[in-house]
């Protein structure tokens, strides 16, 4: 999709982006999105990453790359993975960032669309162990804002890394609000 296309998309409904974005200094980060209240919130994504010329993958559960979405979604970046527990999903996916010199993905922290009282790490271990950065990406509906944080690099203390996260995300209403992090 041609960047100036998103950008009117993203303007003719209303949505504005604000924050550092894309990254120029890395070449390879974890974006986490949230919160992940509604199934707009892919395509809010994918308009915003088409506006800014930006190569983001996006991970999805297996079951939804059956014939024919799953060609879509393929086109659209995304990366089906096995959630069953027989499979080492963050390995596989700190080898994607090892195999790659630019690679970036997305993720929602909430790992569904139901209100969490905390956050999935998976992403997390991926940051940790592809020693890559994150971006906090947030999806303000009430505001129509597309929020970017600079890079975030994790520090040796994990629970220090998750308030820093779920601050940012902190009273930012998605799609279905009462599903948002409070």
């Amino acid at each position: 999709m041609p960047s100036w296309f998103a950008k009117f998309l993203i303007k003719l409904w209303g949505w504005k982006q604000e924050g550092y974005f894309p990254p120029k200094e890395v070449k390879k980060y974890v974006l986490i999105a949230a919160p992940h209240t509604s199934w707009q919130d892919l395509f809010i994504g994918v308009f915003s990453r088409a506006a800014n010329k930006t190569k983001i993958g996006f991970l999805g559960k297996a079951s939804l790359f059956t014939f024919p979405q799953g060609i879509f979604l393929k086109w659209l970046g995304g990366i089906p993975v096995d959630r069953s527990s027989s499979s080492n999903k963050v390995d596989s996916v700190v080898k994607m960032f090892d195999d790659k010199d630019e690679f970036a993905i997305c993720l929602a922290p909430e790992g569904t669309r139901q209100k969490v009282e905390k956050l999935r790490t998976g992403f997390y271990h991926i940051a940790k162990g592809a020693k890559v950065p994150l971006v906090l990406c947030s999806l303000d509906f009430e505001n129509k804002i597309i929020g970017f944080s600079e890079p975030y690099h994790l520090t040796k203390d994990q629970d220090l890394d998750f308030k820093y996260i779920w601050n940012y995300f902190k009273g930012i209403k998605g799609r279905n609000p009462e599903l948002s992090i409070n």
